[in-house]
């Protein structure tokens, strides 16, 4: 039932959080038993009666119902949120807490609480991400275990230990605590590797996972709802993610495999989320310090602005990757920067600059360093050079989309070779 599987991932960690707020973040596994629970229900329900005509509020309720029998049941032999003890101890007011538990704005920040307290600096930043896809997007062990390419009963201890620490927390976040800029380094950076998953697609299945860029976007732009944390800085990363989200739509092809940005047909681009991302970077202009978040966002803007690669303006995209050097350098970094100079400069100069990284060593199990070759040395006429390249970048690929699209440009380069 693909309603049922589109609600519950966007509802379920609204869910989550709300019922986290009654019993406690030491109960988190309770919370989401009766999240399950309503669904379950749905699925039981709706067969019979139809999809009721606002399926999220008929859930919210069966949740707020379970919530208020498992709290009459269990209070005596449970500790619930330790600053809802005392009114969960009385019929008068154990029922009026959850109704405002449950409320729209309630729910809004018990989701923020709980993302800020998903990303713990204690934990790994895998980790992170993991807990974050799991109680706040509604996805299992085994769907966020092929988004990481790891083994299912792998990722499953990954979350258990993450949802340890957050147990041995004993309260969520307090949105207030003094560390809540530290913090919010940290959930933006979560939120940014969510969606560099879904968009750099290493899935076994695809080559974009949309729906985790989807989920980022959301949370991110769930953040910029709370005056706190729309900083300048969230502003920009909500510019970036909704910029490279517009590319979606041509970013892989009827078979599902990569089309690279040059190849891609620029009308099938979202043109809501290119306006959107640009007023968002606008926005994020209103502060005196400029993050990398800025800087990718920028250069997102002028792939999203230029109708075609030859209308493209490389001059500023060599600038911005320079400036992104001195603020965040990295091998990736550098060789983005290399294909813009071969871009900008024409093939020789541009495989002098892959040549010129420092740590390229950094780069050996990474396909799209010897891609980059391949592709500049196809440009200078270096056929042979080229399909070695690309062979060797397929050899390294991590999902069977890059691979076959790799395969591809090898094989081009053979043919015209023989041609």
């Amino acid at each position: 039932m693909q309603l049922s599987e589109h609600l519950f991932r966007r509802e379920s960690g609204r869910l989550v959080a709300a019922l986290t707020r009654i019993f406690g973040v030491h109960n988190l596994a309770l919370a989401e038993d009766v999240v399950q629970d309503a669904f379950c229900r749905a699925l039981e329900v709706w067969k019979v009666r139809g999809v009721p005509e606002n399926p999220a509020a008929w859930l919210m309720a069966v949740a707020r119902h379970r919530a208020l029998d498992v709290v009459r049941r269990e209070r005596t032999a449970r500790t619930f949120a330790p600053e809802l003890t005392r009114t969960l101890e009385s019929e008068w007011t154990a029922a009026p807490a959850i109704d405002e538990a449950f409320a729209l704005s309630a729910i809004r920040d018990e989701q923020l609480r709980m993302m800020f307290s998903c990303c713990d600096p204690r934990l790994p930043e895998d980790t992170q991400v993991a807990l974050v896809l799991n109680i706040l997007c509604g996805f299992g062990a085994a769907e966020v275990a092929s988004a990481f390419l790891t083994g299912r009963a792998a990722m499953e201890k990954r979350i258990s230990r993450g949802k340890k620490v957050l147990a041995g927390s004993k309260r969520l976040f307090d949105l207030a605590d003094a560390d809540f800029t530290a913090r919010l380094s940290t959930v933006r950076r979560a939120l940014y590797l969510l969606f560099n998953e879904g968009y750099h697609g290493a899935s076994a299945e695809t080559a974009v996972r949309a729906e985790l860029c989807t989920e980022a976007i959301r949370l991110t732009l769930l953040l910029l709802e709370f005056p706190p944390a729309a900083s300048p800085e969230t502003h920009a990363l909500a510019a970036l993610m909704c910029l490279h989200a517009a590319r979606l739509p041509a970013r892989a092809d009827a078979a599902g495999d990569l089309n690279p940005l040059f190849e891609q047909e620029r009308s099938r681009w979202d043109a809501h989320l290119i306006e959107q991302g640009l007023a968002l970077l606008d926005r994020s202009a209103a502060g005196p310090v400029i993050s990398a978040y800025h800087v990718e966002a920028a250069i997102a803007a002028a792939h999203a602005t230029a109708s075609c690669v030859d209308e493209t303006n490389w001059e500023q995209i060599v600038a911005l990757y320079d400036r992104l050097m001195d603020i965040g350098p990295s091998p990736v970094v550098a060789l983005n920067r290399a294909i813009a100079i071969g871009q900008r400069d024409g093939a020789d100069r541009g495989l002098e600059a892959l040549r010129a990284i420092g740590d390229a060593d950094r780069l050996v199990r990474y396909p799209f360093y010897p891609a980059a070759m391949g592709e500049l040395e196809f440009r200078r006429g270096n056929l042979s050079a080229a399909s070695r390249h690309f062979s060797s970048a397929a050899a390294l690929a991590r999902s069977g989309s890059e691979r076959r699209f790799l395969e591809k440009r090898a094989r081009e380069c053979t043919g015209l070779r023989e041609a």
